[in-house]
């Protein structure tokens, strides 16, 4: 079903698949990939049989970050303006109704952690390590990093991570709330996978109107939060 150079992408029942794959690179996150994973995101949000994503990394990572060799220069800087205007993958995770499963392991660092931050459910295996490396890389964080992890883990952790730029096991990263699990390795696909199944059979209006509830609900007082709880319940249970 793919077709794809820089990710795997089929459905499987009510589950959609999206796994990473540039693994001789680590699954480093380019342009072409920023593109496959826009069109994959597409045809998730606009497929109503399918009721969950799962997304996954190829070989011996999640994905190790931006590929420097298209980010990594000064030129490359007016580009990674351009790639957040040009395709909005980052808004369309947000934005997917859909729950998202996202199972890390190996290297996941820059935009995979930002790419797992932006996911419903962060399955982590026990031997992952993370980092947020971008400011000593000459960049920061651009796909909402800086909020996610603020979000997650609060200001002080959120500046550590950033400006340290050091690496971190899963540990921490469940300490943070920058994952919600920990699993063996060796069950990680198979536990990701029951996952997605279990969200997939319930009601994907119920689970749509609990995403944007939390997602619109986060920067609201909580007067306007509650407001917006009780109309998205209305509309979910047809009142």
């Amino acid at each position: 079903m793919s077709g794809f150079s820089t990710i795997l992408f089929d459905k499987y029942g009510p589950i959609a698949h999206i796994s990473l794959n540039r693994p001789q690179v680590l699954n480093a996150y380019n342009i072409q990939m920023r593109d496959d994973f826009s069109e994959a995101l597409a045809a998730v949000q606009d497929d109503p049989e399918t009721k969950c994503l799962l997304i996954t990394g190829e070989g011996q990572a999640f994905c190790a970050g931006a590929d420097l060799t298209e980010f990594g220069t000064a030129p490359s800087l007016v580009i990674a303006r351009q790639v957040r205007w040009e395709r909005d993958v980052w808004g369309q995770l947000i934005r997917l109704p859909k729950p998202v499963v996202a199972a890390v392991h190996g290297y996941c660092f820059g935009s995979g952690l930002e790419i797992a931050l932006l996911s419903d459910l962060r399955i982590a295996a026990g031997d992952t390590i993370f980092a947020m490396p971008e400011v000593h890389l000459g960049m920061i964080p651009a796909a909402g990093g800086t909020r996610t992890l603020l979000s997650n883990a609060g200001a002080a952790a959120t500046l550590d991570l950033l400006l340290t730029g050091r690496r971190f096991d899963t540990a921490e990263a469940l300490r943070l709330k920058l994952i919600t699990r920990i699993v063996p390795a060796v069950g990680l696909r198979e536990l990701a996978w029951q996952a997605a199944r279990q969200l997939a059979d319930l009601n994907g209006i119920l689970l749509a109107a609990a995403k944007t509830a939390q997602w619109q609900g986060r920067d609201l007082a909580l007067g306007e939060a509650v407001q917006l709880e009780t109309r998205l319940a209305a509309l979910a249970l047809g009142k």
